[in-house]
């Protein structure tokens, strides 16, 4: 698997928040460091329910603000079945830590919270994606910006490691108008317009349209990524088709569809005149894969 730590920013500001994260989990007195004190003493952090192991970037800067050494037995992205591996304790060992009893506590919740969530997004990711796969879909699956509060770095992270695209990360990368753009400013094409001023030829223009005939609009205006929103199954398919039909050999755009698209109903959307399916259900509200962390005896 590629290793997406890579993409990490030198730049301090996502170690700054692990800092945060831990000062928010210990303002003052470490009550419960004092009572464990500082012999040093293993640990196992254990997998408890089935899932992809996302997050080891994030835990690795946790656990060295906290001064404990940690040593990973999985892989980044390793799909991996505790109850298939040991039917009987219904959990396996992912990681051994190293460090003062009180350090290792000190790094236990924070540690455990990213590492449970960050997998939970990628699991989710990795089973829309294999579904896409599976119905023979040769586009992409996409998250979208609609990411919690201080952790898009993490789950946009996450959704590369289950195997889907990132969409854009912000409102700088790439521009896109959405209805309110439009009615800001009169119309699909002036919206266009404008944007293509500031953007210029190296950023590209996606727009949402509501219809067949604001996607026309939107192709001839110039706009890069047509984004059909909350269309129905078969009527996507119908205009997809169409539009690729109408445009053969002309410009270049790509289409996208967004809007309620779900694990339970992609299926109902999936063809491949579409190029992107984007949907915030890989990231919005997925659960959590279980782990826990023991002081070994």
């Amino acid at each position: 698997m590629p290793d997406y730590s890579h993409l990490l920013p030198v730049s301090t500001h996502w170690k700054q928040q692990i800092t945060d994260f831990l000062s928010e989990d210990i303002p003052s007195f470490d009550y419960g460091g004092y009572v464990v004190g500082s012999d040093e003493k293993n640990a196992s952090l254990y997998m408890k329910a089935s899932g992809v192991i996302c997050g080891i970037p994030f835990l690795e800067e946790v656990y060295g603000q906290c001064k404990v050494k940690v040593e990973w037995l999985r892989e980044e992205g390793e799909f991996v079945s505790p109850l298939e591996e040991d039917p009987i304790n219904k959990k396996i060992v992912v990681a051994k830590l190293l460090g003062p009893s009180k350090n290792i506590l000190q790094a236990e919740r924070v540690s455990l919270n990213i590492l449970s969530r960050l997998s939970g997004v990628a699991t989710r990711t990795r089973e829309i994606v294999e579904l896409a796969a599976k119905a023979e879909y040769k586009g992409i699956i996409a998250g979208t910006r609609k990411t919690t509060p201080g952790l898009r770095i993490m789950e946009k992270y996450a959704m590369l490691v289950g195997g889907a695209d990132m969409h854009r990360f912000d409102l700088s990368s790439m521009i896109m108008l959405k209805d309110n753009h439009i009615w800001s400013t009169g119309s699909i094409t002036n919206a266009i317009r404008n944007a293509k001023k500031v953007g210029g030829f190296a950023i590209k223009v996606e727009i949402e349209v509501q219809s067949y005939e604001e996607a026309e609009e939107a192709i001839n205006a110039g706009g890069d990524i047509i984004m059909l929103d909350n269309f129905t199954g078969v009527e996507l398919q119908s205009v997809a088709r169409d539009l690729k039909k109408e445009h053969l050999g002309e410009r270049q755009f790509l289409l996208e569809c967004s809007g309620g698209l779900t694990k339970e109903n992609l299926s109902e959307y999936l063809c491949n005149d579409i190029d992107i399916y984007s949907t915030s259900s890989i990231h919005q509200g997925t659960p959590v894969v279980d782990f826990s962390l023991k002081i070994d005896k």
